[in-house]
């Protein structure tokens, strides 16, 4: 890893001995007394990874699992996601969701994914005034408006979406997303929200500084006339 993007300020720090701290204690069980072991992890052991933002001085702690027994624990301690703060002007619905799938992707990453999916079509619906009874229309009704790839990728996202949102015709076919999985539908999202909602309201704000500044000039020459 070469940098770490701290989740209160966004600022892509360093991985250096002044920002990352790891430590990984192996916790154990020995005739019949607990134990701890810094060196064998054969009996699982527990990684902390203690970051510190040095914009922001913002503490960011992950547990990693490290043995067969306790493996499947990946998951952030602090703060409770690693969700990015979105302005106000990215509707209240779409950051819930967003946040929610976050908080959720390691506990259950098919709701997270589901999750992601309604962002998806809240999004659509908010910013493409584009609103019908299924999303796969309104994807439909989408693909000449945006970059053919980013078309595919909504269209994708959708789908695995599905997995968690509608149940398959045979009960018995179980389809699982893993937590690596939903992160990218959330890494999609975030760039889906910069591309459409953040790029448009930071155009209008310089499209109006420039307007604003047209309108400056003129008055200036009108005075030395």
């Amino acid at each position: 890893m070469s940098g770490f993007t701290c989740p209160y300020c966004s600022v892509v720090m360093p991985i250096s001995r002044d920002t990352l701290y790891t430590q990984t204690p192996s916790l154990y069980f020995k005739d019949g007394s607990p134990g701890i072991d810094r060196t064998d992890y054969a009996g699982g052991a527990i990684e902390i990874e203690y970051y510190i933002c040095p914009n922001c001085r913002g503490i960011t702690v992950f547990a990693h699992g490290r043995g067969e027994g306790v493996k499947s624990i990946n998951t952030i301690l602090q703060p409770q996601s690693l969700a990015k703060q979105y302005p106000d002007y990215v509707p209240e619905p779409i950051r819930n969701d967003y946040e929610e799938a976050w908080a959720i992707v390691n506990l259950s990453p098919k709701a997270s994914a589901t999750l992601s999916r309604r962002c998806l079509q809240n999004m659509i619906r908010d910013f493409w005034k584009i609103s019908k009874n299924r999303l796969v229309d309104e994807i439909d009704a989408l693909k000449d408006k945006v970059h053919p790839t980013q078309w595919k990728v909504i269209d994708s996202l959708r789908r695995i979406g599905n997995i968690g949102a509608h149940p398959e015709a045979d009960i018995n076919l179980i389809i699982d997303i893993e937590p690596g999985d939903a992160h990218k539908l959330l890494k999609v999202i975030e760039i889906l929200i910069h591309d459409w909602y953040i790029t448009r309201y930071e155009q209008e704000q310089l499209y109006a500084e420039v307007l604003e500044l047209d309108e400056t000039k003129k008055a200036e020459r009108k005075r030395k006339e």
